[in-house]
């Protein structure tokens, strides 16, 4: 059985670092996703959500000019159909995928634009290079960008969503970390380095409390406050209930009071 979190080869490659699982999207020349690449890219992801040894996941793409433009319009005009299998996870692996309670990062290397920006908001910090541009140009080919209609209007000021929208303009780095798009802008040179530092530091955290943070704002994003709050009273959150449980708990309560760094074991 293949490895697919030690892919070395193909239009996705997978390296583990410890907790860590970088994922790189490698297919020129310009990083877009058919379906067979998004098939595996929902395999890989779903690998990751089931590994209890991995803790993080770090997206990114090969090459400095693209992250990712979406769907490869060459492989439909080919036959791939635009509402053909995707895969475990929808588009790019990330959207649909049930239960990932992991952080996922995304580091932008480039253009990012119609299902490629939808896959970056499908993360849960997104890094930049200061070349990085962003877009939703699907208006302009007589289409709609369905989960960014979704999305975007969440993520960002209602207007500023609906201008991308409704006319395809493009926003640079700058902007887009004004309108609280992107966390993060720097130098291309830099992305990787600063990236994987961010992947560390969360793999060094609690997997627990991390399952139920993801778990909660998911759930919630619908519900009103009360609703949600008395979902987590009523023990109605299964992450929530397994980190109360868990010896990470108790291990944070001991090592806050004798004064060292907690040994997190995710149990």
């Amino acid at each position: 059985m293949t490895d697919l979190t030690n892919l070395t080869d193909g239009p996705i490659r997978t390296t583990r670092n410890g907790h860590i699982l970088e994922v790189t999207l490698d297919r020129p020349k310009a990083n877009a996703i058919d379906l067979a690449t998004s098939r595996i890219m929902g395999d890989v992801f779903t690998a990751f959500r089931d590994d209890p040894e991995l803790r993080v996941a770090l997206l990114t793409a090969e090459g400095e000019k693209f992250f990712c433009p979406g769907w490869d319009l060459k492989a439909a005009a080919d036959g791939d159909a635009v509402d053909g299998d995707y895969g475990v996870g929808g588009f790019g692996g990330l959207q649909e995928l049930r239960g990932l309670n992991k952080p996922v990062i995304c580091a932008v290397n480039g253009i990012c634009c119609g299902g490629g920006l939808e896959l970056a908001l499908s993360a849960d910090i997104i890094l930049a290079a200061d070349h990085a541009t962003f877009a939703l140009p699907e208006i302009r080919s007589g289409t709609v960008a369905d989960a960014a209609s979704i999305k975007l209007p969440k993520r960002i000021p209602y207007h500023i969503a609906m201008e991308m929208l409704l006319t395809g303009r493009w926003i640079d780095t700058e902007e887009a970390a004004r309108w609280g798009m992107i966390n993060h802008v720097y130098p291309a040179s830099d992305l990787m380095a600063e990236a994987r530092k961010l992947a560390e530091l969360l793999a060094s955290g609690p997997p627990l409390v991390y399952a139920a943070i993801k778990e909660v704002v998911r759930e919630a994003e619908d519900m009103k406050f009360q609703d949600a709050l008395n979902k987590i009273t009523k023990s109605q959150f299964e992450t929530v209930e397994k980190l109360y449980r868990s010896e990470d708990q108790l291990e944070g309560a001991r090592a806050f009071a004798e004064k060292r760094d907690p040994v997190w074991k995710g149990k």
